[in-house]
């Protein structure tokens, strides 16, 4: 459709601000913005490990033990999904050692602000920043949110692909500096220069001389290191780039490694939770009657918001609930879908869009060449992981024990000693494994739940979430709407383009719950209207295009929402992409050859893309042909995916993914492949199904079968090729997600005629 969009005059330099800071006041400890950055300032800066060591063991830093028997424990702050951080951060560590792998163990990293993200405090500093800091130049904004906000804060978070880039660098350095150590107290026995001692596979040898290194333990801590630590400039080992064995995969296929769920403790009981419906909600009234008859029922806990049942198992629980018929009486706004879409269409069409990103001028592209304008939409997305929320708690002599698979443990800690009245250091918590994540475990809400039920039963509980809790009361992907011109010549080249993105501000409100310690109401109604730089993430595109614009249009729907597996780099790599490949249709120009002189500059997305073409047997996505094309970058990666499906009687059948990726040096190959090969699956699941729509405040998903989620057999083959590089390595597991869905819609037009423009794609068509 030729139409003609609106002047859209850039914005003065006082609106572009705005679009990083409101001037609302950011309020912690009663101090405004300017006052919280003197007193962070000058606050002490020197912090302990404080992780614990057997009679046998010494501890080298904050990040490594060794025994007298040579056993290596890596202390790994990050939480482990099935991601393979458990392995892919020691794996680091131990070849800056000279370590033997067989020799290596891993434990979770306690609270202590010497294990910030300071990497993703970086990336979130536009969400985590007080909108008073307006006046602080970007930089100075980046730099302080980093260094302040990150460690005042115990900001030891797992999210958006950090881990390897946050931490590569600390466990290279604490492997060499325990090395170097480790070096000097062989050297002093040998009376030796430390320089020429070669550390390898758990060996301190020089000539003729070899000690093992628990041998080496107590002598080296009285070493000195030199500044600065040097690193290995040729590791002996290579055992990064290797594909050496999970440390958690053993437990995990024998059953001995535990979850949250397999926690079991003297005279535990067992909770299942209901909560009313999305917003403003308080218990009205149940029947506590009702679930007497229950055997194995123990008491019922009740909460302004929630009311829990216990018993001596989970069942009985369970069951009392729907017994008692908990009643909720909720005020104000029940988010609706239909209302959704609505805020969504008019904070697109008459909100206050906040640019982001500008190039050149938009305005005279469209006045003087063909205007071709699309729209797209995508719905809420749940999580569903495997583990529903799961936490046990025992609270005695003031003091709480937690066990919690968590992607945010400081906020944890805080949620759970507030809700009992406590302070944070009489809150122990124990991380668990995750079964699986995506984001959910950024939610601390269990935590506080739990806590509260603990302390009124006065013995070991453990909570579990049905699964219609857990997705009732998601924090979910954040629903968007878009709008995308292109003024385009008579060959069909973009000689402009304009983005516009109608979404919540979903970061912002993720960072109020997990620094600011809000619940999901507050964090809500605190974040209407704010500007969220990472609601367009994804769609400031990898084309150069040398007239563009990128606005954010936000938009308040009335439910929780928070990170995803890729965030908004999910549905605005569809927005994009199909957009992209509808611009080629109409140029009548095959849509790689559409996409490569678009390129310049962009040698490692565009090495992608013809190498993915070569391995699928790319065909130009000729009519009838049933395949698809997309691209996308994403924190230093990429990636370009092909797709070959069809539609028929029996609905849509993807038969080949095809995928080539850049992700700098890779740690673990078989890791990396593993990631992108299940991000490629979750992007399969998005463009399905994976959504939920709202009635009455009420998510219509409530079961795994709501989901239209693909079953084992319909998962396509998949083919995964990777682009070697000497780049810094970044994050893999979420790369794999955005550009799938594109390449389906993109598929499904070659083969049917027909544009999908919303996800799910079969939720409409045009």
């Amino acid at each position: 459709m030729a139409t003609k969009p609106e002047s859209d005059p850039e914005p003065d330099e006082g609106e572009k601000r705005s679009a990083l800071f409101t001037r609302r006041n950011f309020l912690i400890g009663g101090g405004t913005a300017a006052g919280l950055i003197v007193a962070w300032a000058i606050w002490p800066r020197a912090y302990e490990p404080n992780i614990s060591a057997a009679e046998n063991e010494e501890i080298f830093g904050a990040y490594l033990k060794i025994s007298k028997e040579g056993q290596i424990t890596v202390v790994v702050p990050q939480s482990e999904m099935g991601q393979g951080v458990y392995t892919v951060l020691p794996q680091i560590l131990a070849d800056e050692l000279g370590a033997d792998w067989r020799t290596i163990a891993v434990e979770p990293a306690p609270i202590n602000p010497l294990y910030a993200n300071n990497f993703l405090a970086q990336q979130w500093a536009e969400t985590l920043l007080p909108p008073g800091a307006a006046k602080l130049t970007e930089e100075e904004a980046a730099s302080w949110a980093a260094k302040n906000i990150a460690t005042r804060n115990d900001f030891i978070v797992t999210a958006d692909s950090s881990s390897v880039p946050a931490y590569s660098d600390s466990f290279r350095e604490a492997g060499a500096a325990a090395r170097i150590l480790l070096s000097k107290a062989a050297a002093e026995k040998w009376d030796v220069e430390w320089e020429t001692c070669i550390a390898e596979n758990g060996f301190i040898s020089n000539g003729d001389n070899k000690m093992r290194f628990g041998e080496l333990v107590a002598s080296a801590l009285k070493q000195d290191l030199p500044d600065p630590v040097p690193l290995r400039s040729d590791p002996v080992n290579n055992l990064v780039g290797q594909d050496i064995p999970r440390l958690d995969l053993p437990a995990k296929l024998d059953g001995s490694a535990n979850f949250a769920g397999d926690v079991r403790l003297p005279d535990m009981v067992f909770a299942s939770i209901r909560q009313g419906p999305i917003g403003a909600t308080r218990l009205k009234s149940f029947n506590r009657e009702g679930a007497d008859k229950i055997i194995g029922l123990v008491d019922v806990v009740e909460h302004d918001q929630w009311i829990a049942a216990v018993a001596t198992n989970w069942w009985a629980a369970n069951d009392a609930l729907d017994k008692m018929s908990p009643m909720f009486e909720t005020t104000g706004l029940l988010p609706d879908s239909e209302k959704m879409d609505v805020a969504l269409e008019e904070a697109l069409e008459d909100g206050p869009g906040i640019r982001f990103a500008s190039r050149g001028e938009t305005q005279p592209a469209f006045d003087e060449y063909q205007t071709i304008r699309s729209r797209y939409q995508a719905d809420a997305a749940v999580h569903a992981p495997m583990e529903t929320r799961t936490a046990a708690a025992d609270y005695k002599d003031d003091r709480l024990e937690l066990w919690l698979a968590t992607q945010a443990p400081a906020s944890a800690v805080q949620a759970a000693a507030k809700a009992i009245g406590i302070a944070t250091d009489r809150v122990t918590l124990y991380p668990m494994l995750a079964g699986g994540s995506f984001g959910r475990n950024l939610d601390s809400k269990i935590a506080a739940q739990v806590a509260i039920i603990a302390e009124k039963m006065g013995r070991p509980v453990q909570l579990m979430w049905s699964r219609a809790e857990e997705m009732m009361h998601d924090h979910y992907r954040a629903p968007a709407h878009a709008r995308l011109d292109a003024a385009t010549d008579k060959a069909g080249r973009i000689q402009a383009l304009q983005v516009k993105i109608a979404a919540p501000a979903s970061a912002r409100e993720q960072s109020k719950r997990i620094v600011r310690g809000m619940d999901d109401i507050a964090a809500m109604r605190a974040s209407i209207d704010e500007a969220d730089v990472k609601a367009v993430e994804g769609a400031d595109v990898q084309y150069n295009i040398a007239n563009f614009s990128l606005d954010h249009h936000p938009a308040y729907i009335g439910a929780p929402t928070g990170n995803w597996r890729s965030n908004a780099h999910s549905y605005n790599a569809f927005f994009v992409e199909s957009f992209i490949d509808e611009l080629a249709s109409k140029a009548g120009i095959e849509p790689l050859s559409y996409r490569m002189p678009m390129m310049t500059d962009r040698p490692r997305l565009a090495r992608c893309l013809t190498g993915v073409a070569a391995m699928a047997g790319w065909d130009g996505g000729l009519d009838g042909s049933g395949m698809g094309l997309a691209c996308h970058s994403m924190r230093g990666g990429h990636i370009a995916v092909i797709v070959s499906a069809s539609r028929g009687e029996g609905g849509l059948r993807v038969s080949r993914i095809s995928a080539t990726a850049d992700v700098g040096r890779i740690i673990h190959p078989e890791i990396a492949r593993q990631q992108i090969e299940g991000g490629i699956v979750y992007g399969l699941a998005m463009a399905l199904g994976s959504s939920t729509r709202f009635n009455r405040g009420i998510a219509s998903a409530r079961r795994l079968s709501d989901l239209a989620l693909p079953r084992l057999s319909e998962i396509p083959s998949i083919q995964v090729e990777f682009i070697r590089s000497e780049e810094e390595p970044v994050g893999v597991e979420e790369i794999g997600v955005p550009a799938v869905a594109p390449a389906i819609a993109n598929a499904l037009f070659s083969a049917t005629g027909v544009r999908f423009r919303q996800l799910p794609l079969f939720s409409e068509a045009s």
